[in-house]
């Protein structure tokens, strides 16, 4: 008599066929099939996008050599933005980011102040300037497409860039690679519909 008084011969039968009839049982028997969980760098909840890190105290410079090392195109702008005194990195800090989709607004609506607005509402709090490059790093551009999405704009604390504009940094997917770059911000800037927008849902210090 099986110990598991609860799993009824039709949820076995299902077992085994998932592993692939008699020949993966005996195979997942012996050792030679994995089952493991599947896993997910975000995940959905109620329309916005959830994902998870943690800060190791990267500094601007350093995070040049890191994303260029795994073949990331940053532009001379976003460059000037990470070695600007005004990026400050963090160390030993757990953030959930919250990306919120262009399409929640129609476009003449999808503007700076309205998406913070809509932020306001949800209890999300303006990111620091590092996490568009753990957003960078932590998604291809295969992933950013199944999320259906072109670009990842972090509405951080704008940081001047190298030609004087206060600019917030974005994750793009071009035609010619991955890229880290920057566009000019302002309450009243009108966003493409393809766009998503980060925000921190929450941070904790570890």
């Amino acid at each position: 008599m099986s110990k598991y008084k609860n799993v009824t011969f039709g949820q076995s039968e299902a077992i085994i066929n998932k592993l692939g009839g008699e020949e993966g049982m005996n195979k997942f028997l012996r050792g030679e099939l994995i089952v493991s969980e599947p896993t997910s760098k975000w995940r959905y909840h109620a329309g916005i996008i959830y994902a998870t890190f943690v800060s190791d105290g990267t500094t601007g410079a350093e995070w040049i050599v890191r994303l260029e090392k795994k073949g990331i195109i940053l532009t001379n702008y976003a460059k000037s933005m990470l070695l600007s005194d005004d990026f400050k990195p963090t160390k030993g800090v757990s953030y959930e980011i919250a990306i919120l989709p262009g399409g929640m607004w129609d476009d003449k609506n999808r503007t700076t102040k309205n998406i913070k607005l809509e932020a306001s509402k949800r209890n999300l709090i303006e990111p620091n300037a590092e996490t568009s490059c753990f957003i960078r790093e932590m998604f291809s551009d295969k992933d950013i497409e199944v999320m259906g999405l072109q670009w990842i704009l972090t509405m951080h604390e704008p940081i001047k860039n190298s030609g004087g504009g206060p600019s917030l940094l974005g994750t793009y997917r071009y035609g010619d690679g991955s890229c880290l770059d920057a566009d000019v911000d302002g309450s009243d800037s009108q966003w493409f519909r393809r766009g998503g927008f980060a925000f921190v849902s929450s941070q904790v210090v570890l």
